[in-house]
């Protein structure tokens, strides 16, 4: 008798408890504004090339109207133009950094709860180092699709292909396309 007390008690406190849960249906996010996508991120870049890919971590800035690379991921860029395995690290070392600023525009999709963003790549310029000339290489990259800043969990999510590498003047053919993917960059 005891347990058939106890267990309407306690079937009771489960329906009580689910009830006041399915209630709560007033739940509003906070709206995201422009401005929210400003900030230092972090995030996992996915680097695929033909059959071959490769994930790091990459820190980036965005302000306004551009995201700032202090460091672009060059290293399949560099490998495709040097194709030598010992010159690609010897000419990366001699490299360095290569900054990169990616403009974009933004607007908010209110029926999402996100920001847009709209890319506007610009062909990104340096010198690779090798057998002691310098190879002006110009890259030309796309954004196939458009960015998101998700205001729920604060994050950034976009991507770019470089399409084109032109060395000296002359176009790299045969070129495999260079996907760089950022599925999910958080704020610092």
């Amino acid at each position: 008798m005891k347990k058939l007390i106890v267990l309407k008690a306690f079937i009771a406190v489960l329906f009580l408890s689910l009830f006041v849960i399915s209630c709560d249906d007033d739940y509003e996010p906070i709206p995201v504004k422009l401005e929210d996508v400003n900030g230092n991120y972090k995030g996992k870049l996915i680097t695929t090339q033909g059959g071959n890919q490769n994930e790091k971590i990459i820190n980036f800035t965005a302000k306004k109207d551009t995201i700032k690379f202090a460091e672009f991921p060059i290293r399949e860029i560099v490998k495709t133009v040097v194709g030598d395995p010992v010159k690609t690290e010897a000419a990366l070392t001699a490299i360095g950094k290569v900054k990169y600023n990616l403009e974009y525009t933004s607007k908010i999709n209110t029926a999402n709860n996100v920001v847009e963003l709209t890319f506007a790549p610009k062909t990104l310029q340096f010198q690779i180092p090798v057998d002691g000339t310098n190879k002006n290489t110009v890259v030309t990259l796309a954004a196939k699709q458009k960015g998101f800043y998700v205001g729920q969990d604060f994050s950034l999510r976009f991507g770019l292909v470089a399409e084109k590498i032109t060395v000296d003047g002359l176009t790299l053919d045969p070129f495999a396309t260079i996907k760089y993917d950022f599925p999910y960059c958080i704020k610092n």
